[in-house]
């Protein structure tokens, strides 16, 4: 079978590849501590399953508009508007099964062949797989460690050409759990009202953060309508299976995603966005909860990499991962993480699946419990310790 060129320009998610190696050896009867998917271990708040459950039983299991429920877009705006201080409503809002189809909905319409794309890198690694796919060019912008993975404005600004259109950024940032400081994103506006590019925000994990308050580059003068804000429920109410994103943007721009949500996709469960409306509109206390924890498990995982030889743990101030330095141990990171997984038992992702800026460093997510967390301390540990020898 002969297939179109464009799909050698697509990539993928290194991290559902070491999950199915993972369970591949788990068949074996090797235990496993798995560290590698980016998904809460927490079940869906009950009150948001019933409500799933109620929508079912009233019907509920029908087409709906392919922007999405009005009741659930015009909740989405007012909740971000207070929360984010967003200027939108409900026109603004585009509901998506998950929150990619908005990444690749927002290039397919904005982008030309040969248009560039700035993004972080390390970085989650389908920003770099779309743009290759629609023929656009991606340009990568270093994260470096002895900037707290914060992007480089002089930088930043030396990689905009007359092709730039649009950035793409990620606070609190996968894979390395930093936070983008008041004053850079502030600088970013500034660079993109007078160069003229779009930003595609991702603002997946803007509730799991440890502190101070997240601050959406949307929410700054005169940049609202420069936005797109990518945003979804599957981190803060662990419901990564239920398929729950949506986007907030200028109305022109939403009019043209809807037209691409109506060609493939049609509309996102009806049911699914009922749900969804419970979620932002009943008790938080779930998730707050769920923050704390990862709060610990954070310490945890930091306390317990830096003790290790050969490795160093940047603090993170968001997200569930941490993104620890491993070159002290003289191995790259795809060997490391191999090793790992195949003698140690601990499934992690190499950096360098993150980007070319990602090599030297592990990403192990904390989306797991204590006790397993502990566990695989201590396998990393021993593993190193004995290698060392």
């Amino acid at each position: 079978m002969k297939f179109a060129e464009r799909m050698s320009r697509l990539g993928t998610e290194t991290a559902f590849e070491v999950l199915l190696r993972a369970r591949a050896l788990e068949e074996k009867g090797q235990k496993i501590v798995h560290l590698e998917i980016g998904e809460p271990d927490f079940d869906t708040p009950r009150f948001i399953r019933k409500a799933a459950a109620d929508a079912l039983e009233e019907g509920w299991t029908h087409y709906g508009p392919s922007a999405g429920l009005p009741e659930f877009r015009r909740v989405i705006a007012e909740q971000w508007k207070a929360e984010r201080a967003i200027p939108c409503d409900a026109e603004n809002v585009i509901v998506t099964p998950g929150a990619k189809p908005i990444m690749f909905f927002v290039m397919m319409a904005l982008l030309e062949e040969g248009d560039e794309v700035l993004y972080p890198n390390p970085g989650f690694p389908i920003y770099e797989s779309v743009a290759k796919f629609l023929n656009a060019r991606p340009v990568p912008l270093a994260l470096r460690e002895e900037n707290d993975f914060d992007l480089d404005l002089k930088e930043l600004e030396s990689r905009i050409t007359s092709r730039t259109r649009l950035l793409v950024l990620n606070s609190p940032h996968n894979p390395t759990g930093a936070v983008l400081k008041p004053e850079t994103v502030e600088g970013i506006a500034k660079l993109a009202r007078r160069h003229d590019f779009h930003i595609l925000s991702d603002e997946i994990y803007a509730r799991i953060q440890y502190e101070g308050r997240h601050l959406s580059i949307a929410s700054l003068p005169g940049m609202a309508e420069r936005c797109i804000v990518l945003d979804g429920f599957s981190k803060t109410y662990a419901m990564t299976g239920w398929r729950l994103g949506f986007g907030i943007m200028g109305k022109e721009l939403a009019v043209h995603v809807a037209r691409l949500m109506t060609n493939s996709n049609s509309c996102t469960a009806s049911f699914v966005q009922r749900a969804g409306i419970a979620a932002l509109t009943g008790p938080q206390t779930e998730v707050r909860a769920m923050v704390d924890e990862f709060r610990v498990r954070r310490d945890e995982m930091v306390r317990g990499l830096n003790a290790i030889v050969g490795v160093t743990c940047f603090t993170p101030r968001g997200a569930f991962y941490v993104f620890p330095n491993i070159r002290g141990t003289g191995m790259t990171s795809a060997e490391l993480a191999k090793a790992l997984l195949e003698q140690a038992g601990v499934a992690c992702l190499s950096g360098a699946s993150f980007g070319a800026h990602g090599e030297g460093y592990l990403r192990f997510s904390y989306a797991n419990s204590l006790e397993n967390i502990r566990t695989a301390l201590g396998s990393i540990g021993e593993f190193l310790s004995v290698r060392a020898k």
